[in-house]
């Protein structure tokens, strides 16, 4: 029991479940007589499959079976449904021996009356062992890397041996499991899948009653994914970080998938869906319809993918209810913490304009939706504040996670206070959380783990929380569905999730409700308030992305501010920057999240980006040394702007001995223009020598590289010179000096020097 207890602590939400104990570990009598053991979920795809037991922490007990489940029927149990469950895949053995005596049945645990025992449930499966029907055998054995095809159906009521005697209405945990015998051990589980089952009509039997007033139903459908554009350009001119776009957007691809199930719903579910849409990603999709390369050169894939996904989107939404995420599905906790506001106000103020722009809709104003649904109360207040230096009006509506209120009880959209009153719809986290479905990343506020992106999920236990909220809730509460941000499920799986509310419409269990008339309803409750749980604090992105992005923004802000549009005819500043600013939200976007390696590759596509267009102003190094001819002759220095406006630089020259600088205003570079700027220095020295120069804007900020100029000079300086004639009237001073005191010494001292006209010279002898 200690291994089953070591599972049981392991146990993780999801569809599916797989347990592999060790041969001996269990009953090894007839498989009727099999304790149930514990069952690992694990993520489902577009074939339900049982988890490997490398994917199970703290378990090293070789597995022996896979189970995989590619169909099961009905998904959603009504009155008028077939009176069998039937379920089809396949068994193969994954093992290094033999598995003899192969036997599958379903079984079935005694239904969740409540909602605490549902979101139980959601954590770690249900028992699934109160009715347990006889086994079915489906092959002899199964020899190492072999597998076996099989369909089992079975009755839902009766007293069949196989039944799953379901005789009234209810949300049931089902279980199946594969019993077989390895060589050199004893009968036992060597696999299992389990979910849940709603019913809401059993055929032939009860029907469960409308609970009063329907459900409100509002679906909030995503469309966003990971950030991958480096750069717009013109057509074919714009970059991508890699290719995945090309084939989510194809015909078995994520995005495809999430537009088809929204076009094959919206017509039954008009007022009660609404897409929630990544600006960033519009863009992105919309420059790869004219053709884009990929980041080394190579030519992007996936125009026609691209114009046709768009082409359809625009259609799908015409008049339809549209939400802007903030750009790039930016975390805005973190822009507030680094202390970005101008981000911040950017990501989304910019986005509506960007959905207008392309799709021809107004998504619905003032409304946002934060990453996890929660807010720590200083963003909050930040984001509700108009800030009209930013052209900023202020955030009206917020959508948030329970969790991420307080005093605000029920289901209906609440009332915050404050100097900015702001109306709060909350997610119904049960059912959000439940389409999360994998193991593989950390825990959820409310405490469902999330989807590992390139895994799709199964909805089958969101569907089961969605029919025991209209079913068994109802009362006029409110549902509203928000998939994960970057949902990963294959269409099948969207389609039956959407299926099933549209059911539940039609029926009368579920009424839709618009997102906009949740935002603009008067809240009953209006002293709510923000709560930060401290888990989602541990996700935010971290510090050092944080501050690399704070250091990228103050150089574009310096850089900006050396800018100025030179006419009309010309770029503004602001037409550079913006660009990079976006590229800077890409960087602190929530999709990296627990993501430390994506957000820093982000970050660095920035900082690269940013480096472009500094480099673009420099110093242009001269073809040869350059002669001075004096001490203080300037030195020649010639700088190019290759932007599109005015720049207002300063010349550095780095210290170097014998050269004395001298103060030199800045320079303003017309647009695409050079200079040739003379810097006074003072030479100290002759000879030859480097001096190194750069440039950089008023406020400090690096323009392109650092030049080393060589210097020949062979002058002198003007301190030298001085010192050159001192030192010389000093030698003829001190020569005249000494020459008057030799003709002092022959003439005698203190005596009369005979005259000089007075001396007849004496002629020399023969």
């Amino acid at each position: 029991m200690s291994l089953r207890k070591l599972v049981c602590t392991a146990a993780v939400v999801a569809f599916m479940v797989t347990t592999t104990p060790p041969a001996g570990a269990v009953e090894q009598s007839q498989p009727d007589e099999i304790d149930a053991l514990p069952f690992m979920p694990a993520p489902a795809t577009q074939v339900w499959a049982t988890r490997s037991i490398s994917a199970q922490p703290g378990l090293q007990e070789p597995q022996f079976l896979r189970l995989d489940i590619g169909q099961l029927t009905p998904r959603f149990v009504t009155g008028d449904s077939p009176a069998t469950v039937k379920i089809s895949g396949k068994i193969v053995n994954i093992g290094d021996r033999k598995v003899s005596g192969i036997v599958l049945r379903l079984e079935r645990g005694e239904p969740l009356g409540s909602e605490d025992d549902l979101r139980k449930a959601l954590r770690e499966p249900a028992a699934a062992e109160f009715i347990q029907p006889k086994f079915t055998e489906i092959t002899d054995e199964l020899q190492p890397g072999q597998q076996k095809d099989f369909t089992l159906e079975v009755p839902l009521r009766g007293s069949a041996p196989t039944s799953l005697a379901i005789e009234e209405p209810g949300i049931y945990p089902i279980l199946a499991n594969i019993n077989g015998k390895p060589d050199y051990g004893g009968q036992a589980r060597l696999a299992a899948l389990s979910t849940l089952l709603p019913v809401l009509g059993v055929p032939g039997g009860e029907t469960k009653g409308k609970p009063g007033a329907p459900a409100k139903l509002t679906v909030l459908w995503p469309i966003a994914d990971k950030p991958r554009l480096v750069r717009l350009g013109g057509e074919g001119e714009s970059e991508l970080i890699d290719d995945e776009l090309a084939t989510s957007l194809s015909t078995t691809g994520r995005l495809y998938g999430l537009l088809q199930a929204y076009e094959q719903a919206i017509s039954s579910m008009s007022t009660s869906m609404c897409l929630a849409i990544d600006p960033d990603l519009l863009r992105t999709i919309e420059a790869m319809s004219t053709g884009y390369k990929v980041r080394g050169g190579a030519e992007g894939e996936g125009q026609a993918e691209a114009e046709l996904w768009l082409d359809r989107l625009k259609l799908a939404v015409a008049g339809r209810c549209v939400v802007a995420l903030p750009y790039a599905d930016a975390d805005l906790v973190a822009l507030n913490r680094a202390k970005l506001g101008n981000m911040r106000s950017l990501a989304l103020t910019d986005g509506p304009k960007i959905i207008q722009e392309i799709l021809s809709v107004r998504p619905l104003p003032d409304l946002v939706w934060p990453e996890d649904g929660v807010l720590d109360q200083s963003t909050y207040d930040e984001l509700v504040t108009p800030q009209t230096e930013q052209n900023y009006q202020g955030m009206k509506s917020v959508l948030l996670d329970p969790t991420g209120l307080v005093d605000a009880p029920g289901t209906a959209p609440a009332g915050i206070g404050g100097p900015h009153p702001v109306t709060a719809v909350k997610i119904d986290s049960m059912v959000s959380d439940a389409l999360q479905g994998s193991a593989a990343r950390p825990r959820t506020l409310s405490g469902v783990t999330t989807p590992v992106e390139n895994q799709p999920v199964s909805v089958q236990n969101a569907l089961s929380v969605l029919v025991f909220r209209a079913g068994w809730q109802g009362d006029g509460r409110n549902v509203l569905v928000a998939p994960p941000r970057r949902w990963n499920a294959p269409l099948s799986e969207m389609t039956e999730f959407l299926g099933a509310a549209q059911k539940l419409l039609s029926t009368g269990y579920a009424a839709q409700t618009g997102l906009e008339e949740l935002t603009e309803a008067t809240p009953s409750v209006t002293n709510a308030k923000i709560a930060y749980p401290p888990e989602a604090g541990a996700r935010e992105i971290s510090v050092p992305i944080s501050e690399s992005v704070t250091k990228q923004s103050a150089e574009l802000n310096g850089l900006v501010a050396a800018m100025q549009q030179e006419d009309s005819e010309h770029a503004s500043p602001r037409d550079l920057a913006d660009p990079l600013w976006l590229g800077l939200l890409r960087a602190m976007s929530g999709a990296w999240r627990s993501n430390e390696q994506g957000a820093r590759s982000a970050a660095d596509i920035s900082q690269s980006e940013l480096n472009s267009l500094t480099g673009m102003v420099s110093v242009t190094p001269p073809a040869s040394p350059i002669l001075l001819g004096s001490g203080d002759s300037p030195i020649p220095v010639t700088i190019t702007n290759k932007l599109d406006v005015r720049v207002t630089v300063r010349i550095v020259l780095a210290d170097t001995p014998g050269v004395r600088k001298l103060d030199l205003a800045d320079q303003v570079l017309p647009a695409r223009g050079e200079r040739v700027v003379r810097v006074p220095v003072e030479v100290l020295r002759s000879g030859r020598f480097p001096v190194n120069v750069r440039l950089t804007t008023p406020e400090g900020v690096a323009l392109g590289d650092t030049v080393k100029l060589e210097v020949s000079s062979s002058a002198y300086g003007t301190i030298t010179v001085i010192v050159t004639v001192i030192a010389a009237i000093a030698l003829v001073l001190l020569s005249g000096r000494r020459i008057y005191k030799r003709v002092r010494a022959r003439n005698g001292e203190g005596g009369d020097a005979p005259s000089i006209e007075n001396v007849t010279p004496e002629k020399s002898s023969a």
